[in-house]
């Protein structure tokens, strides 16, 4: 017997007394189990949303990290030593998988984009970071996409690195590095030809350029390749688009054949139509998408990650006052194209860009999403099954057998109000329980 056993149950004889005996031994065996790390638990909820439908009356059984048990109480075999927990008047679903966030960036009424990027050191950015990860992580956020560390290097590989060694609490996290822009179309701006300034992105031209860069960022630890096929070329000005298509082509192809993808920050027609036909996975933002456009994006299996959050939250900077009548242009935008994309039944991902508001606030985005004409059941099934198969992520995002207990829970039914989204009340990450109110 290992040692560690041999001294636990060498303390327990020594306090022991005779009439204790059975008592003891009992103790000494649950000591083993607890030191051995083997542990079964069942959640009884009121409802299960499995990540596709609501259940009524079903529990869950996890060992260890695992999901090994689903459906009606009756119809599982609970081992022995089983610790129950009731969930009662809650919904239990799997860990939301937030997919489009930057835990290098806090909000942009606390400090504008520019000073993040130029005035906050990296090590600043990643302290912040792993408070925003652990934010995500208590609000039922298990896993996130990180779409680019916006001028903190390779910093969010980094923060991915102790999240998986265990050293500070997060999500699981895939991480996109510094992100790829065009020469010339990203920002800081406004600086004369002299001053050397840190951009938010790694600039590429040229179809030799571009893979070198695709190869160097996923080299250096990025889970796949952020591009931005439109942009700014000049502070002030509307959107154009950036890379040629001839070199989204080439970054997808050598993304490709590393086993890794491109997604791509697009809001014009042109941009998003180059990185579609380009082969990119996912488009970020959207706002001037078309009908034409959206069709185009289904018939390439190419999901689209709206961001309405992150509109919502800039256009509120900026003055707006959502109690009054009136809405800006770019909400008029983002519910225009919004209302397009789901008239295209195009897959829609769920991604708030969290960063630009507060981490933590994650459902922001599933609130605006119904607001703005998805039913509450479609926008939790983005949040989950849909976000873990557009992801490449086939361990999560649903409660089924031999997947990971990435688990949240609810009070009340989410699908009747999304609200409820607001307090989350039970987190499970790996089968490690780290919310219980």
């Amino acid at each position: 017997m290992d040692i560690k056993y041999v001294t636990a149950f060498s303390i327990l004889l020594l306090l022991n007394e005779k009439r204790m005996k059975k008592i003891f031994i009992t103790a000494f065996f649950l000591l083993i189990t607890i030191i051995s790390g083997y542990s079964q638990t069942l959640l009884k909820p009121n409802k299960v949303f499995d990540g596709e439908q609501l259940h009524d009356n079903w529990v869950v059984l996890v060992e260890k990290n695992i999901i090994t048990g689903v459906g009606l109480q009756k119809d599982i075999k609970i081992p022995k030593g089983t610790t129950v927990i009731n969930l009662e008047g809650m919904t239990l679903m799997p860990g939301i998988i937030e997919g489009h966030a930057h835990l290098l960036l806090h909000p942009y009424n606390e400090t504008d984009w520019n000073d993040q990027v130029l005035k906050e050191s990296p090590v600043e950015r990643s302290i912040r970071g792993v408070v925003h990860a652990k934010n995500s992580l208590l609000a039922g956020v298990t896993t996130i996409r990180d779409l680019g560390s916006e001028g903190a290097g390779y910093s969010d590989v980094y923060l991915k690195k102790t999240i998986e060694e265990g050293i500070v609490d997060g999500p699981r996290l895939l991480v996109a590095g510094p992100a790829i822009v065009a020469t010339g179309a990203y920002g800081p701006k406004g600086f004369h030809d002299g001053v050397e300034v840190l951009l938010g992105a790694e600039e590429a031209s040229g179809a030799d350029d571009v893979i070198r860069t695709v190869r160097r960022q996923l080299g250096n630890g990025a889970d796949f390749i952020k591009i931005y096929a439109d942009y700014r070329w000049r502070k002030g000005e509307v959107s154009q688009p950036t890379f040629l298509l001839s070199e989204i082509e080439a970054m997808v192809q050598a993304a490709k054949s590393a086993g890794r993808y491109v997604v791509a920050h697009a809001s014009t027609a042109e941009g998003m139509r180059r990185a579609i036909m380009g082969g990119v996975e996912t488009i970020e933002h959207g706002d001037g998408g078309t009908l034409e456009i959206f069709t185009l994006m289904k018939e390439k299996g190419v999901a689209f990650c709206p961001t309405l959050a992150a509109g919502d939250a800039i256009s509120q900077y900026r003055g707006w006052d959502k109690s009054s009548k009136i809405e800006p242009e770019r909400i008029v935008k983002k519910k225009e194209s919004f209302k397009l994309a789901l008239q295209s039944e195009v897959d829609i991902v769920f991604g708030g860009d969290v960063g630009v508001f507060t981490h933590g606030e994650n459902y922001k985005e599933l609130e605006l999403m119904v607001e703005y004409g998805m039913s509450p059941l479609s926008a939790l099934q983005s949040a989950t099954s849909i976000n873990a198969r557009v992801f490449h992520l086939p361990n999560r995002g649903r409660i089924q057998k031999n997947l990971l207990a990435d688990l949240i829970a609810v009070q009340g039914d989410p699908i009747q109000d999304i609200s409820k989204m607001r307090n989350v009340t039970f987190v499970m990450k790996d089968g490690i329980i780290y919310k219980k109110e």
